[in-house]
């Protein structure tokens, strides 16, 4: 796999990951069925979300050759997708991190945060929409396919919503249907990641450079994608325990879950990365 490039790995996993469970605790916030305690609880958790950004973003800047001139990368917003994945991951690290930092301190009008809240949201949708056209580059045939996308947002989906979980169970929430209704769009998610590997490895035969094909490119593609999955579905099955019990999820076990589920990514994200080829020669 290309773990050379592990900043790139890290900040699009962690990126995704903190978004996707920004999205599912603001529509849970929006929604309003929240006592005060859990609120101030959850936002406390939120704290977290701020810190995988954070490592996120600190992990990108080891790709870039002077990290220094970072600020650089901002040169072209509107005409590159790069520069627009920047500012918009930016601004969503602004918006949401002063709304989580008014709810804290308890500032602003409930007018004002809601309005943030909203606004981070929508940012974060960009965000990853930047991140995506990004890698949707005509000469890199192996990532110019709709797996592209797809791995992206079910990175989001999945792991944002098991982070997501974590946080709400720190929280000690008591909406029992949200317990049960997440592992649930968790496993559909799982479903379509399941056969968006299988057919992508299918259909990495058609695609050739005239040196190589994407199929040789990493020799133990088919074990990497088989650990890739067993550690999903071990994921999913962890998930799911509390489920079947009938019991409340703790934080121990969906911290479980969202530990296989984080290695299952950057294992993926990794071979994303070690499929990267250019046409002709």
């Amino acid at each position: 796999m290309a773990w050379h490039e592990w900043p790139l790995i890290l900040f699009t996993v962690l990126a995704q990951t903190a978004v996707g469970a920004f999205l599912l605790l603001g529509a849970v916030i929006l929604g309003n069925k929240l006592c005060v305690g859990v609120t101030d609880r959850l936002h406390k958790g939120m704290f977290f979300i701020w810190v995988l950004m954070g490592l996120g973003f600190m992990a990108s800047t080891m790709h870039l050759g002077s990290p220094l001139r970072a600020f650089n990368a901002l040169n072209q917003v509107g005409s590159s997708w790069l520069s627009n994945e920047i500012f918009t991951g930016s601004l969503f690290f602004a918006l949401g991190g002063g709304y989580w930092l008014l709810e804290i301190l308890d500032k602003g009008a409930q007018s004002l945060r809601k309005v943030l809240l909203l606004a981070a949201m929508t940012v974060g949708i960009a965000f990853m929409y930047s991140m995506i056209k990004v890698y949707l580059i005509d000469t890199v045939p192996t990532w110019n396919t709709v797996y592209t996308p797809l791995a992206f947002v079910l990175t989001t989906i999945i792991s944002g919503l098991i982070f997501g979980h974590l946080i709400l169970a720190g929280a000690q929430h008591k909406l029992a249907r949200l317990d049960n209704a997440l592992p649930l769009f968790g496993a559909i998610a799982v479903a379509v990641s399941l056969v968006a590997i299988i057919s992508q490895m299918l259909s990495l035969g058609e695609i050739h450079s005239a040196v190589v094909s994407a199929s040789e490119l990493i020799p133990n593609l088919a074990q990497l994608q088989i650990l890739r999955v067993g550690l999903l579905i071990g994921a999913l099955a962890v998930w799911f325990i509390p489920r079947l019990m009938n019991s409340r999820p703790g934080v121990a076990i969906i911290a479980l879950s969202f530990i296989l589920v984080l290695c299952s990514e950057l294992i993926g994200r990794g071979v994303f990365y070690g499929l990267h080829m250019t046409v002709g020669v």
